[in-house]
Formats: structure tokens, sequence, C-alpha cells
């Protein structure tokens, strides 16, 4: 296994995570340029979405001299207009009245409320039930083949993402938050239900856990044989690689991950990287090395976000360094309908044209990404393409994965709109009355 240089591990070992919240937005966007009445408003904004980094991200990976347009800053810092201008301006009003955290508050959760903070059907369809009908907690079973696990104490992150459609998690509202309580009753949940082969654990972000805790929700599962993969889905290699190279217990993961395809099962290791600069720092590099020497699979995918990556340019990099270093690019996401889905979305067939002008500048190594793809309540929708079908021009469309299996795969048509930028903002197309997960009026 490659190593790093000596001068980038000694910087890397001598570097303690500290994380940065919104006491030090005002220092940090100072840092950036900003005014005092601009730091107002981003101060606003982070009453209402959740903002953390930390000390790697903004020593390492954010290029000050760019701020605030350099696209890690905009990635993990709150804008002034992310919000609607008066909600802004309420907030803004209430901090520069010295108003209480009370009435902070209350003004922030009217706002969250309007953000649709559990997209897709998160909170009422994904759910399921014990035998006794009492919900699972800290468990979504959407697809029939895999199952969500919210461990309790990964529902935070190294870093926020100001796209993040789990935001909601971050908030500081027990209603809004989702996560385990107990390990056993999502084990006897899996062990119970065989059509489960694989899991995906999620938050928030799972190795912000120690390996001891990690140890203890996926140990269970490694004797459970239907179970074919273990999937964990992070952040951390782009936001904290740390976590794998020498943080006190980074030995100890990768001898988890040994375990785990010790014990016959698929680990795939599902890194969000947003931007080819979270790639540039060696000891990510390092990180990779030594997560994919456990026998892991590394998979990579991220939302296309308006102002952060959404050039062809960006995609093709980000995918072949990704090659290059021994992962495999996996998904391109359309930006979820949820918190500031305005301010960051992509229009489908602007985000079509990024990903498909991007796709035709890889090898075909490099074209195992699918995309775009909206995680929608009815499932997984990947946009194939645009065409002219007797004289219509339509979206092509299918779905890589839904709720209902006798959808995935069927191509289906919707009508060609430049402005869409969500599933639901889309009509069908050549005369039909409704899509195929709609039931038909009752006029047909």
């Amino acid at each position: 296994m490659s190593v790093m240089s000596n001068a980038a591990l000694a910087l890397s070992t001598g570097r303690r995570y500290r994380a940065y919240t919104t006491r030090h937005l005002d220092e940090l966007t100072t840092r950036a340029g900003l005014s005092a009445d601009e730091r107002l408003a981003v101060q606003a904004v982070a009453h209402v979405l959740p903002f953390r980094t930390n000390s790697y991200v903004v020593d390492e990976l954010i290029d000050w001299a760019a701020a605030p347009a350099d696209p890690i800053y905009r990635l993990v810092f709150p804008q002034a207009d992310m919000l609607p201008t008066d909600d802004v301006a309420r907030m803004a009003d209430l901090l520069s009245s010295g108003a209480s955290p009370l009435e902070l508050n209350a003004a922030a959760n009217e706002i969250r409320a309007r953000l649709n903070p559990h997209p897709a059907g998160q909170m009422q369809l994904n759910v399921p039930k014990q035998a006794n009908e009492e919900p699972v907690p800290g468990l979504q079973h959407k697809y029939k083949e895999t199952v969500l696990i919210f461990p309790k104490q990964g529902q935070t992150c190294h870093a926020y993402c100001t796209y993040c459609f789990r935001w909601a998690q971050f908030v500081g509202d027990a209603d809004l938050k989702f996560a385990s309580r107990e390990i056993e009753p999502l084990v006897n949940y899996i062990r119970a239900h065989p059509e489960v082969t694989n899991v995906l654990f999620t938050g928030g972000d799972p190795m912000i856990m120690t390996e001891a805790v990690l140890a203890k929700y996926i140990e269970p599962l490694l004797d459970i044989e239907h179970l074919e993969a273990i999937r964990i889905g992070t952040k951390a290699l782009a936001y904290w690689p740390q976590r794998f190279v020498t943080d006190s217990d980074a030995d100890d993961i990768l001898r988890l991950f040994e375990k785990v395809v010790a014990s016959g099962k698929s680990l795939a290791f599902m890194a969000h990287f947003s931007h080819p600069n979270e790639m540039v720092p060696e000891i990510v590099q390092e990180a990779v090395r030594r997560i994919r020497s456990t026998g892991a699979v590394i998979r990579t995918q991220a939302p296309l976000i308006r102002t952060i990556n959404d050039t062809p340019g960006t995609w093709e990099s980000m995918w072949r360094t990704h090659l290059r270093h021994g992962m495999v690019p996996y998904y391109m996401f359309v930006e979820r309908d949820t918190g500031p889905q305005d301010y960051f979305a992509v229009p489908l067939a602007e985000a079509y044209d990024i990903f498909r002008n991007a796709y035709q500048s890889v090898s075909g190594l490099a074209r195992t990404v699918r995309g775009p793809s909206m995680s929608a309540t009815p499932g997984k929708v990947c946009v194939d393409g645009v065409a002219e079908i007797a004289g219509e021009k339509v979206f092509v469309l299918h779905f890589i994965q839904a709720r209902d299996p006798e959808l995935v795969g069927r191509p289906f048509f919707a009508k060609y709109d430049e402005k869409a930028s969500w599933l639901f903002d889309l009509k069908p197309a050549m005369g039909a009355t409704h899509f195929p997960w709609d039931e038909p009026s009752a006029q047909s």
C-alpha cells in the first residue's frame, strides 16, 4: 500500500478535529470579504438551515482568495439568497434587535415548515412496522431489497453541505429528526425479511461514529444469510479523511471493514464527492488507498448543484479522478425538492445536457455512472434523454428503482419543459393522462 510523504503525514497527524458552527460565522465570513450587512444576512440563513464545518475544510479545501465564489466555500457556507428575501429580512431583524433564542427558533421553525423537511414520503411511506404495528425507529424500507439504517450516534456530520436534503436532521427539532434508539429491533426486522439483500447505513454520517459503536451495528448483520451487501453512505472522505488515516481508531475501522469482507458479504463505501477539489489533498488519496485495501468497493455520487458543480468539465474531471484512484463513478443526482431547492436546482433539460457532455468525454470504465437521477416519492427516476416522437418533444425517463417493482426499467415519457427541475414539475406526454405510478383518472 502506498504511503503519504513524511511532510504530509506529519501535517495530518498534527491536525485535530475542530468544528466551526454558527458562532464562528462572523469571523469566517469576514475572511471571505463579506460586508457587515452581508454577514448578518448569512447569519439569518444559518439560524434556519444548519451550518457546521471544520478546520480541515477551512484550511485545506477552501481557496479563500476566491471566496465567496470558491466552490467548496459555497458547498459549506450558507448564502444570503438561499431563502426568500422576506424570510432573511425577518430573521436579520430579529438578530439585530436582540431577540431571544425562543423567538428566533419560533420564527425559524415557521420557515422550516415551508421547506418540505422530509421529502419523498420518508416519514409517512418509508417507515416499516413491527408485528405490533409500532414503527421501527431509525429504519426506512422503501425498496424491497434495501433497508436504510439511521444510527442514533451517526446523525451529524464532520461538515454540512448547504444543499443537503437531510438538513432537518441537524436543526435540533426532535420532531424532524430520524434516528434509531436500539440496535436489536433493526436486526430483528432484517432477519424477518428475507427479501432484504442489502442495508445502507446513512444519516447524518455513519463515519462520525467510533469504530466500537459502528461495530455494534454492523457485526450482528454478518451472520444473516440472506444479506448480501452492507453499504455505508458517507462524506467523511471529502470532509475528514483523517478518519481513515490518522484518527486514533482509524486502523480499527479498517479491520472492521476487512471483517465484513471476510464474512462473505460485499462492503460498498458510498462516498459523496461534490467537486474535484475535494480529491486534491494527498491525505484523501491515502484514505482511499487504505479503504480499498480492505476489499471494500468505493462508489462515488453527488447531486448536481447550481454554482458548485454545474458544468460538464467539473463532472468529467471528477469521474476521471475517481476512476484513476480505483473508485467507481455511480450517480449524478438531481437536487431534491426540499430546503433551498430553488437556489440550488438545475433544470432537468440543462442537467441532462451537463450529464451527456461529461459522459461522452470519459472512457467506458467511467460510464458506470447513472443520471441525472431523481429520488422521488414513487422511486428513483433517471432522465435518459430528450427526443421528438410523432412531432412531440419529450423527456425520455425510466425507473432505476421503484416503490412498485413492476415499474423498474420501464421507459415513460413526459412533455418537454425547459423550466422543470423535478419529477412533479412534469406532465404526461403523447396523449397519456397520467404517469405509470398514478391511478388513472375517473374519466379515463
